[in-house]
């Protein structure tokens, strides 16, 4: 609730919402990012460009689909591709009571916040839940436990160390019962399992609920901004730090190092 305008002598003069003036010789803007162009006006004011804001760090919001029903297994190592995009991450993966979180979406998110913009966050997320393999691979992988494991009934135990509930959902997305032997498993209902263990699709219909994302993409032009001083090039004693400018980094403390480190080299004024 403040207006910055560079004076014509040196310094700043800033007016505060009840009217109060300060006087500076320098002005760091440290308030974080905004969720839409027109809030950065004020400095738009003072000659600088703005990269639009996008959400980023999101979740993937699945409604219907019956993968929810497992909220709360998550999955160690996983891979993700968006279908139709060169967008792709791995890591592990949670699942909720609304569709699908963890590092591996929200590094995914990071990599595609514009792309997913521009999708208006409607598309298609393929998972391979057993990263080691390939379709290929995973097919050759069967055969040898339907010849080690003949006699044993597929739903006891898998030999995947995936998380048993996920495993019985597989099987039961790949219509095989659970008491079925590995010997017994049709060719049919094999590839529907190759499919769903390495290449399964998820149409995702919406991210985080607004105002619950983690980082904002978009703020500041950097090329508008000294790296080594965080001052802008274009008004001298103006300092920019953290989210307020076009840095966002996946997950895994990136955006809190990046504000840490911007506000302290900006507090290095010369």
């Amino acid at each position: 609730n403040s207006e910055a305008n560079a004076g014509e002598s040196s310094g700043f003069q800033l007016k505060s919402a009840d009217g109060k003036i300060f006087e500076a010789d320098a002005v760091c803007v440290a308030c974080g990012g905004f969720p839409k162009t027109g809030m950065f006006a004020w400095l738009q004011q003072l000659g600088h460009s703005i990269e639009e804001p996008v959400p980023s760090l999101f979740t993937f919001n699945m409604p219907g689909n019956p993968i929810v029903e497992l909220m709360g297994v998550s999955v160690p190592e996983v891979q993700l591709k968006i279908t139709g995009s060169k967008l792709n991450s791995s890591g592990p993966l949670l699942i909720t009571h609304w569709g699908m979180s963890g590092p591996a979406v929200l590094k995914l998110s990071a990599w595609g916040a514009r792309e997913l913009a521009e999708k208006e966050y409607k598309f298609t997320v393929m998972v391979n839940w057993l990263p080691q393999f390939n379709e290929n691979s995973f097919r050759e992988e069967l055969q040898y436990h339907r010849f080690e494991m003949a006699a044993q009934k597929i739903g006891q135990k898998n030999p995947f160390q995936l998380p048993q509930r996920l495993w019985e959902y597989l099987l039961q997305q790949s219509d095989i019962k659970p008491d079925l032997r590995w010997a017994d498993l049709p060719a049919k209902e094999q590839n529907k399992l190759i499919k769903n263990c390495c290449a399964q699709e998820h149409a995702v219909s919406g991210k985080t609920t607004f105002k619950e994302e983690f980082v904002t993409a978009g703020g500041i032009r950097l090329s508008e901004v000294e790296a080594s001083t965080m001052q802008s090039k274009l008004v001298p004693g103006l300092y920019f730090a953290g989210e307020i400018l076009d840095v966002d980094g996946i997950t895994g403390g990136f955006n809190f190092q990046h504000a840490w480190t911007s506000g302290f080299i900006a507090a290095q004024l010369k």
